[in-house]
């Protein structure tokens, strides 16, 4: 993961670009992925590496970024310049009557549903759904992490492939819970790779990297 954050830093660079999304609200402070990192929680007033937040409300902030002025909706993605890049993969999500995106692809060739969550970190799956698709999961690394019912234990693999409209990443960090879960997390160690635009009710996903 610091690997391709440290990649797409080094492209937008070269670029003499920024790019900066929103990933959701905490509060009176938007949650910032700058550059492919970690999404970051930001105040009013507070700036880093060309970013500034002007205000937050309700889902949407305004940002001022390289001296340019942004207003962003959760999910929508931004950058200083103009992409030179022509051409890549897209995926297209529809909200559902409540705001999630839903879609269905593929992990290591197999099929699976997936909901979009910016507050993942990784591709997250259950233990069931894992060993349906027959990860190996002697071969992950076992961890923690915080859920809304305490710490819990998983165990941080890699997936081979993920593949959601037309866009195909491989090496893709996931973690695997021990409880089922209805649905797969569509996380950030995905959605980084990509570039994130709200339409309307419609999220484009474009691969970047």
């Amino acid at each position: 993961m610091k690997l391709f954050a440290i990649l797409l830093f080094l492209v937008a660079s070269a670029a003499g670009a920024v790019e900066v999304g929103l990933a959701g609200v905490m509060g009176s402070k938007a949650l910032l992925v700058i550059d492919g990192g970690s999404p970051r929680a930001f105040a009013a007033g507070e700036q880093y590496n060309g970013v500034k937040v002007i205000s937050v409300q309700g889902q949407s902030a305004i940002l001022e970024i390289d001296g340019k002025r942004r207003s962003l909706k959760v999910g929508q993605n931004a950058t200083s310049a103009v992409s030179s890049e022509q051409g890549g993969a897209v995926a297209r999500l529809t909200a559902d009557s409540a705001g999630h995106f839903f879609t269905n692809g593929q992990i290591n060739g197999r099929s699976v549903k997936f909901v979009v969550d910016t507050g993942a970190s990784n591709v997250s799956l259950g233990n069931s759904e894992a060993r349906r698709l027959g990860l190996d999961l002697s071969r992950g690394t076992p961890g923690q992490t915080m859920t809304a019912n305490g710490v819990a234990n998983v165990i941080l693999i890699k997936l081979d492939m993920v593949k959601v409209g037309d866009i195909t990443l491989r090496n893709i960090d996931a973690t695997v819970v021990q409880q089922d879960m209805p649905f797969v997390l569509l996380g950030m160690s995905f959605l980084n790779r990509t570039s994130m635009q709200r339409e309307g009710e419609v999220m484009v996903l474009k691969q970047r990297f």
